[in-house]
């Protein structure tokens, strides 16, 4: 498979787990919705730096992901930061019994979303 076809996949699968995310928050399912606004993001984080650099690393380490993306040219430096806002709440909603609260989890989704337009713009041009 090309670079391209992978960002294309990697971009399906973020608009997949944003809608999944956009339903857990209006069925008021925080930990669920924060947990896929996150896989989101990370599919677009994915699906910039295979478009931008023909490559994208697999890993647990946040600041790691962050910086590829700061790395990965304009558009992904634009968007680190916000990939690194949703990335705080992974470890709070797949980990702990502390719940994610309401605004965090509408938070998540708009950091995906962001994300996401921003991943489709970078891959469809």
């Amino acid at each position: 498979m090309t670079a391209l076809r992978d960002a294309e996949l990697h971009l399906r699968k973020a608009e997949e787990f944003l809608t999944a995310a956009e339903f857990n928050l209006d069925m008021k399912l925080f930990n669920a919705t924060t947990s896929d606004a996150v896989v989101s993001g990370i599919n677009s984080k994915d699906a910039i730096c295979l478009k931008l650099t023909g490559r994208t690393e697999k890993s647990d380490d946040h600041h790691a992901a962050t910086t590829e993306l700061r790395k990965a040219g304009k558009a992904g430096a634009v968007l680190a930061v916000t990939l690194q806002r949703l990335l705080k709440l992974k470890t709070k909603s797949q980990y702990q019994t502390v719940s994610v609260a309401r605004q965090d989890a509408r938070d998540a989704v708009e950091w995906a979303r962001k994300l996401y337009e921003g991943a489709k713009v970078v891959v469809q041009s």
